[in-house]
């Protein structure tokens, strides 16, 4: 699974001002990414705000995104949430012909034990004709996917090839690093450790901000993978001050103010999200400014 090492970013789903998805501007975003040199696109993650999707809306976001994406780069596709179940049956009757991995959240709401998370993933694993990448993000699910039970789950079955680690914690995150199996791919879910978690062994990001400033993030990362880590830190400086604001309101509302001011894509979001405040759109505006001023 080479393809997912280095950069992938959580595509939003853009909106018109009716709440509709904004097709033509999806497909800009895609292009956007190939032009900036990313290495995988991953579609209706949590950051494409995917529970607020219909079954008919996300077919059509899927539909979108390969489309635009004309087989350049290596799609992932988010597939995960809190009834089992209900996923098996969504992995057996989903055509995923054009993806080469599943990124598949941990349960949330629930709060399962560990023992609950690992026979969440046996039962999806069991199910599912592509390769996994699991996710843990406590901070939304409630729940923290420890590194034994990813480790556990990495040794027992083989289509389950990576995480994409959001704890926040970099404790947790070298503990991690150092118990995976041959193979396994650790992979950052949080865009300002991205790369603390590549300097340590880590593999690479899964990003939100990576696909509103891709050539930076993605020379960033390839920098940090290559052992170049005094350049691969200056790129992360340019960029630190704007992975903090894009989360403050809620994501994807930051990011979203991003890709209004590159002129692709309007900032609306979808109930119970609201639209970043004035305050943080031009705070943001003024760090995109600020980055566009400096040589890249």
């Amino acid at each position: 699974m080479k393809e997912l090492q280095g950069v992938g970013v959580a595509l939003i789903t853009p909106f018109k001002e009716d709440g509709s998805v904004d097709v033509l501007a999806l497909k800009k975003v895609v292009a956007y990414n190939i032009e900036g040199n990313i290495d995988y696109l991953v579609v209706l993650g949590t950051t494409a705000e995917s529970v607020t999707l219909s079954k008919t809306e996300k077919q059509l976001v899927m539909d979108t995104v390969v489309e635009a994406n004309t087989g350049i780069l290596p799609l992932v596709i988010g597939v995960g949430g809190n009834n089992t179940m209900g996923l098996v049956e969504e992995l057996k009757s989903l055509d995923l012909s054009a993806y080469c991995a599943i990124l598949s959240v941990s349960p949330y709401y629930n709060r399962p034990t560990q023992e609950g998370i690992y026979e969440h993933f046996k039962a999806l694993s069991k199910a599912s004709p592509l390769p996994i990448i699991l996710y843990n993000v406590p901070g939304r699910t409630g729940s923290n996917m420890l590194p034994d039970t990813v480790v556990r789950l990495a040794k027992n079955f083989t289509n389950i090839v990576a995480v994409k680690e959001a704890c926040g914690n970099m404790t947790q995150v070298l503990e991690l690093i150092a118990k995976r199996p041959e193979g396994f791919f650790v992979l950052s879910g949080d865009d300002i450790t991205a790369l603390p978690t590549i300097v340590a062994g880590g593999d690479g990001v899964i990003s939100v901000i990576g696909q509103g400033l891709p050539t930076e993030f993605s020379k960033m990362v390839h920098e940090g993978l290559n052992g170049n880590v005094d350049e691969a830190y200056i790129h992360h400086n340019r960029m630190q001050d704007g992975m903090h604001l894009i989360f403050e309101e809620g994501n994807p509302a930051g990011i979203k103010i991003i890709f209004e001011y590159l002129d692709i894509s309007k900032p609306y979001v979808r109930l119970p999200l609201m639209r970043a405040s004035d305050a943080l759109k031009h705070r943001i505006i003024s760090f995109m400014e600020s980055v566009v001023r400096i040589p890249a």
